[in-house]
């Protein structure tokens, strides 16, 4: 028997080069597995709880690869400024009197409202990883995390930051049935020494993880290096063997032909986070010749501080556009290739078994709503849902979640978090946190 039986949905899986809706089928889940998807009267005869997805897309959870859940305390703080002075003066000072229950805040707001707006799984990286952890758990999410190491060429101070990560990896890898596993984090090739990074690489070969690390996020990087060390980022850390499989590299704006033809060789993990790129006006990464050259590319949000949202969609529908408007070619990034980037391709960087409704996977599943006017017509052949999902969906479209075959959110209540306690909480902790800030 079914844990759950999701029936008389539009079922997009993800499990196809092109795209496919099935119609008339039905997706069975037990112990955390969808182990059926097809014909009704094929398929289980009995089920604990069934799910009527009539009038709904059914699809595989997002996967917000890139994200500081954090830094949700920081929204509307620092908008239409310039990258230094947005850091040094703004969010570098912020930071300094973060307390952990700030970050714990922080951290249950981002969960609530990522799964509100359809993400089931993130990459995070920031301070006071144990606080977002908690979150994590208690949300019911599924997330990979890592501790931003940053040590300005200081050997001690890379030394006690990799003390935390290695601890923070012990304690919180392979938890809650494997929905949180840890990554090392260090922050940048330009914030890190290459002594850290080497011993990064080291200490996460030996601990069977990934790394989640900033790269060439600004021509300020790019130059930076040049001038430092005669080449940029990539070529720099390609000296120590650095990249690979296991590398999730963060943004990718100021990259050469030669970088992302290494990448695609050494198979590095690109998440791609195009509205925070826009509002610093770092640049637009090259995503077009980077799946040309067979990079894996997912997506990012970055933090609220550098987007002001968690929302998944609008990434979705701004990478599809965003490369269209850079190549002058309405035919670059198809809406279904932008969908695959948060979905399966998320889901090869934080779990090789989710992104993709089929057996055998976990049931980490949405239903969107389409009785909604602004993703009407819906229902003949010539309207295509596909791309309403990419260029019409909003998160508040959202309707039910499932993460590891647990019924998160259902016709929008949340039932993992307090939803009011969680918005108060934020409230209180964001006021607090600047008062603390101006009175130094």
């Amino acid at each position: 028997m079914a844990d759950i039986l999701i029936k008389n949905g539009y079922i997009l899986t993800m499990d196809s080069e092109k795209p496919e809706i099935i119609k008339n089928c039905v997706i069975s889940i037990e112990n955390g597995i969808i182990n059926y998807v097809g014909p009704e009267n094929s398929g289980p005869k009995k089920s604990g709880y069934v799910i009527d997805a009539k009038g709904c897309v059914v699809m595989p959870g997002l996967s917000n690869t890139h994200t500081h859940m954090g830094m949700t305390l920081f929204r509307g703080f620092a908008d239409d400024m310039k990258l230094n002075d947005w850091l040094e003066n703004k969010i570098w000072p912020a930071e300094a009197c973060l307390k952990e229950s700030d970050v714990k805040a922080g951290s249950d707001l981002a969960c609530l409202e990522m799964i509100k707006s359809g993400t089931t799984a993130c990459c995070d990286m920031y301070f006071h990883m144990d606080e977002t952890a908690k979150s994590v758990k208690e949300s019911g999410m599924r997330a990979a995390l890592s501790y931003g190491m940053i040590n300005f060429n200081d050997e001690e101070k890379g030394k006690r930051e990799l003390d935390i990560s290695k601890k923070f990896v012990r304690n919180w890898n392979g938890k809650e049935n494997g929905k949180i596993t840890a990554m090392y984090g260090p922050h940048s090739p330009v914030t890190c020494s290459i002594e850290l990074l080497e011993k990064v690489k080291e200490q996460a070969q030996k601990d069977n993880v990934k790394i989640h690390i900033h790269v060439l996020e600004t021509e300020n990087e790019l130059n930076t290096m040049k001038e430092n060390h005669g080449m940029c980022s990539v070529h720099y850390l390609d000296k120590i063997d650095f990249w690979g499989p296991d590398i999730l590299a963060a943004h990718c704006i100021w990259m050469s032909d030669r970088d992302i033809e290494l990448f695609g060789k050494k198979q590095v993990n690109v998440s791609h986070v195009p509205l925070s790129n826009m509002k610093l006006a770092s640049g637009i990464a090259e995503i077009g010749k980077m799946m040309k050259a067979n990079v894996p590319v997912s997506i990012g949000t970055d933090g609220c501080a550098s987007n002001n949202n968690l929302n998944l969609f609008e990434e979705i529908k701004i990478s599809s556009l965003i490369q269209k408007i850079h190549l002058n070619d309405p035919t670059a990034l198809p809406a279904y290739d932008s969908i695959a980037m948060a979905t399966r391709n998320g889901g090869k960087v934080i779990d090789e078994k989710t992104g993709i409704i089929k057996p055998g996977f976990k049931a980490d599943i949405i239903l969107l709503d389409l009785k909604k006017p602004h993703m009407t017509p819906n229902k003949t052949e010539y309207n295509n849902v596909v791309s309403h999902i990419a260029y019409s969906v909003s998160g508040t479209d959202v309707k039910t979640v499932i993460i590891d075959g647990k019924i998160v959110m259902e016709d929008r209540i949340v039932k993992t978090l307090d939803e009011q306690k969680v918005l108060e909480n934020a409230e209180n902790a964001a006021y607090e946190l600047f008062e603390r800030k101006n009175e130094k």
